[in-house]
């Protein structure tokens, strides 16, 4: 009878326990991680899937180096820079130790060279370069990327300086979910595939080697980067990103006991997540998107239009659970402006909403004026009398 109720109250507790949004590391035994903190996110939508001590702060070790390339990505989008441009090497980033390019004082090497070393061989000396020359100096360079962590939510984190060397620091920290938030953001350039998914190159006439700190770039089908980082504070740590069937997702390993357990860990994130979720993009029938009426406009009816439908990750074999519902103005009076919601479509599955969507007026129509009612008077009575 014991032996019963025993066995009763562990079937309760395992339906009270079950997670309903992102699995924690001990909750699905099948995902074997070897970390301090980890997390697995979804690129497109920053969805969490997987997580275990996500806002732990910790010391990141080179995958720091993930901000500054971002920044140095968006001054190049912005035209402020170009691959093309020369940057001369200053004493401060001459002098940096740890993995390096061996820059000389007064070097000169191009932005793409110092990106190519930077993101491929995580050259610290080449990092602290590029963050001079975007910003003036490497307290410049440390101020831009606090203020970008700030704007991007990034509310666990503080960087000391733009390699993640912290043998003279206590307060260089972030945490697993920040790197993936500033990871998703830096994925979102395309061009840092060109640096992040290379295994090998070279600098100085083929005289300076470059390797690939990332082994998952040689042996992870799909793999799009992106950063390893590796100090006796930190221990081993990646930031791992990967894309299969249009699913892209970043797991970020902190703390790991050795640099093969960082890459299991990472890919036994990656692989559960391209097992378990799909990209999909959900379908509307155009019909459903009907003219809607205006009262007293210019016009007396305008074609509405919907914002691009996106990908969205599901559970794999819940694509033909989507629903859809259309809610949509029959009539709206003028004026309208170019823009203006005029309704919106939702996919549901399983009443969870899973995308929401705004119908708008393409362009504005303006309200009916008397000067308008007798213009279309007069045409209606030349009609008549030829």
């Amino acid at each position: 009878m014991k032996k019963s109720i025993v066995f009763i109250i562990s079937l309760v507790m395992i339906f009270v326990y079950l997670p309903f949004g992102a699995l924690s590391a001990n909750e699905d035994a099948a995902i074997k991680v070897d970390a301090k903190a980890c997390v697995l996110m979804d690129v497109s939508s920053g969805e969490v899937l997987f997580s275990k001590n996500e806002h732990e702060k910790l010391f990141p070790a080179s995958v720091t180096k993930i901000m500054p390339i971002l920044l140095v990505m968006e001054a190049l989008d912005s035209g402020k820079i170009t691959l093309e441009d020369k940057v001369t090497t200053s004493p401060a980033a001459a002098s940096k130790g740890g993995s390096q390019i061996w820059l000389k004082e007064g070097e000169q090497m191009t932005v793409d060279e110092l990106l190519r070393a930077a993101v491929i061989a995580s050259a610290n000396d080449a990092c602290t370069a590029l963050g001079e020359f975007i910003a003036g100096s490497e307290e410049g360079i440390v101020k831009m990327m606090n203020d970008k962590a700030k704007q991007l939510g990034m509310n666990d984190t503080n960087f000391v300086n733009c390699t993640g060397l912290d043998d003279d620091t206590d307060d260089h920290l972030t945490s697993a979910y920040d790197i993936a938030l500033m990871s998703k953001e830096l994925l979102g350039h395309e061009r840092i595939t060109n640096y992040s998914t290379v295994w090998m190159d070279s600098l100085r006439g083929g005289q300076t080697e470059l390797v690939n700190t990332n082994k998952l770039v040689r042996f992870y089908k799909g793999t799009t980067g992106l950063k390893t980082g590796t100090t006796s504070k930190a221990g081993h740590c990646v930031s791992a990103s990967a894309m299969r069937n249009d699913l892209h997702l970043v797991a970020v390993v902190l703390g790991s006991s050795s640099g093969t357990n960082r890459f299991e860990s990472a890919k036994a994130m990656l692989n559960w997540g391209f097992a378990n979720y799909e990209s999909v993009t959900p379908s509307l029938d155009m019909n459903l998107i009907t003219d809607v009426n205006i009262i007293k406009g210019i016009s007396d009816k305008i074609t509405p239009q919907i914002e691009k439908i996106n990908p969205i990750t599901l559970k794999s074999g819940t694509k033909g659970k989507i629903e859809t519902s259309v809610e949509l103005s029959t009539d709206v009076e003028a004026p309208v402006e170019k823009g203006q919601t005029l309704g919106k479509v939702v996919f549901t599955v399983d009443g969870e909403t899973i995308g929401e969507y705004k119908i708008y007026a393409p362009e504005e129509v303006r309200r009916l004026k008397i000067s308008d009612v007798f213009k279309r008077m007069l045409s209606s009575l030349t009609l008549k009398c030829s």
